[in-house]
Protein backbone atom coordinates (compact mmCIF):
# COMPACT_ATOMS: atom_id res chain seq x y z
CA UNK A 1 0.00 0.00 0.00
CA UNK A 2 1.15 3.51 -0.80
CA UNK A 3 1.46 6.09 2.06
CA UNK A 4 0.44 9.70 0.97
CA UNK A 5 0.32 12.49 3.21
CA UNK A 6 1.75 10.35 6.01
CA UNK A 7 4.27 11.92 8.89
CA UNK A 8 6.23 8.53 8.87
CA UNK A 9 9.60 9.86 8.80
CA UNK A 10 10.54 6.16 7.13
CA UNK A 11 8.45 7.11 4.07
CA UNK A 12 9.23 10.94 4.18
CA UNK A 13 12.93 11.37 5.70
CA UNK A 14 13.73 15.02 6.74
CA UNK A 15 15.01 17.42 3.88
CA UNK A 16 18.93 17.92 5.15
CA UNK A 17 18.45 21.73 5.16
CA UNK A 18 15.63 21.00 7.63
CA UNK A 19 18.06 19.49 10.29
CA UNK A 20 19.77 22.79 11.68
CA UNK A 21 16.04 23.89 12.21
CA UNK A 22 15.06 21.33 14.77
CA UNK A 23 18.83 20.62 16.14
CA UNK A 24 20.01 23.92 16.34
CA UNK A 25 23.96 25.00 16.13
CA UNK A 26 25.20 23.10 19.06
CA UNK A 27 24.52 19.68 18.07
CA UNK A 28 26.71 20.13 15.30
CA UNK A 29 29.54 21.35 17.53
CA UNK A 30 28.92 17.97 19.36
CA UNK A 31 29.26 16.48 16.64
CA UNK A 32 32.48 17.97 15.52
CA UNK A 33 34.15 17.69 19.00
CA UNK A 34 33.19 13.72 19.67
CA UNK A 35 34.13 13.33 15.50
CA UNK A 36 37.72 14.57 16.34
CA UNK A 37 37.79 13.35 20.28
CA UNK A 38 37.85 9.43 18.12
CA UNK A 39 39.96 10.72 15.36
CA UNK A 40 42.67 11.31 18.74
CA UNK A 41 42.33 7.65 18.86
CA UNK A 42 43.02 6.68 15.29
CA UNK A 43 46.48 5.63 14.42
CA UNK A 44 45.01 4.92 10.89
CA UNK A 45 43.41 8.76 10.56
CA UNK A 46 44.88 10.75 13.00
CA UNK A 47 47.84 11.35 10.55
CA UNK A 48 45.65 13.02 7.93
CA UNK A 49 45.63 16.01 10.72
CA UNK A 50 47.30 18.60 11.94
CA UNK A 51 48.74 18.57 15.51
CA UNK A 52 46.17 21.45 16.83
CA UNK A 53 42.10 20.20 16.10
CA UNK A 54 40.99 23.41 16.82
CA UNK A 55 41.12 24.72 13.54
CA UNK A 56 39.50 21.37 12.15
CA UNK A 57 36.93 20.93 15.14
CA UNK A 58 35.52 24.65 13.91
CA UNK A 59 35.84 23.79 9.96
CA UNK A 60 33.53 20.54 10.65
CA UNK A 61 31.07 22.56 12.83
CA UNK A 62 30.50 24.99 11.14
CA UNK A 63 30.85 23.42 7.42
CA UNK A 64 27.71 20.97 8.99
CA UNK A 65 25.73 23.51 10.21
CA UNK A 66 25.63 25.17 6.95
CA UNK A 67 25.16 22.25 5.03
CA UNK A 68 22.40 20.80 7.06
CA UNK A 69 20.40 24.58 6.93
CA UNK A 70 22.16 27.21 9.31
CA UNK A 71 23.97 30.29 8.99
CA UNK A 72 26.80 30.54 6.49
CA UNK A 73 29.82 31.36 8.59
CA UNK A 74 32.13 27.93 6.85
CA UNK A 75 31.57 29.66 3.47
CA UNK A 76 32.02 33.67 4.38
CA UNK A 77 35.43 32.74 6.59
CA UNK A 78 36.49 30.14 4.00
CA UNK A 79 34.53 30.28 0.46
CA UNK A 80 33.02 27.56 -1.44
CA UNK A 81 33.91 24.07 0.39
CA UNK A 82 35.46 22.52 -2.61
CA UNK A 83 35.61 19.14 -0.27
CA UNK A 84 36.92 17.14 -3.39
CA UNK A 85 40.36 19.64 -3.29
CA UNK A 86 40.51 20.20 0.24
CA UNK A 87 40.84 16.78 0.58
CA UNK A 88 42.73 15.56 -2.59
CA UNK A 89 46.39 16.39 -0.89
CA UNK A 90 45.25 12.99 1.63
CA UNK A 91 45.06 9.22 0.00
CA UNK A 92 41.61 7.99 0.67
CA UNK A 93 40.83 4.41 0.25
CA UNK A 94 38.22 2.07 1.04
CA UNK A 95 40.01 1.42 4.90
CA UNK A 96 40.26 5.42 5.41
CA UNK A 97 36.43 6.10 4.09
CA UNK A 98 35.14 3.33 6.59
CA UNK A 99 37.50 4.75 9.59
CA UNK A 100 36.16 7.98 8.58
CA UNK A 101 32.41 6.79 8.63
CA UNK A 102 32.86 4.84 11.98
CA UNK A 103 34.01 7.48 13.36
CA UNK A 104 31.16 10.01 12.03
CA UNK A 105 28.88 7.35 13.34
CA UNK A 106 30.35 7.08 16.42
CA UNK A 107 29.95 10.74 16.79
CA UNK A 108 26.64 10.42 15.76
CA UNK A 109 26.05 8.53 18.97
CA UNK A 110 28.23 10.49 21.33
CA UNK A 111 26.39 13.45 20.59
CA UNK A 112 22.86 12.26 20.69
CA UNK A 113 21.70 12.97 17.42
CA UNK A 114 18.03 11.59 17.49
CA UNK A 115 16.26 10.18 14.40
CA UNK A 116 14.66 10.46 11.59
CA UNK A 117 17.67 13.22 11.45
CA UNK A 118 20.83 10.80 12.29
CA UNK A 119 19.62 8.85 9.66
CA UNK A 120 19.73 11.44 7.18
CA UNK A 121 22.96 12.56 8.09
CA UNK A 122 24.50 9.17 7.94
CA UNK A 123 23.27 8.75 4.96
CA UNK A 124 25.24 11.99 3.92
CA UNK A 125 28.44 10.60 5.46
CA UNK A 126 28.91 7.74 3.95
CA UNK A 127 27.67 9.01 0.37
CA UNK A 128 30.46 12.15 1.04
CA UNK A 129 33.07 9.19 2.20
CA UNK A 130 32.73 7.07 -1.39
CA UNK A 131 32.68 10.53 -3.15
CA UNK A 132 36.11 11.83 -1.63
CA UNK A 133 37.59 8.62 -2.18
CA UNK A 134 41.04 8.48 -4.46
CA UNK A 135 43.68 6.12 -4.19
CA UNK A 136 42.82 2.03 -4.03
CA UNK A 137 43.88 1.52 -0.35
Amino acid sequence: MEATGSNDSSVNPPEPTQIHGRLGSEAFWRIARAFYARIETRADLRHMFPTDLTEPVRNQAEFLIQYFGGPTAYSDRKGHPRLRMRHAPFAIGVRERNAWVACMEGALADAAIPEPDRSVMSKYFANTATFLMNADT
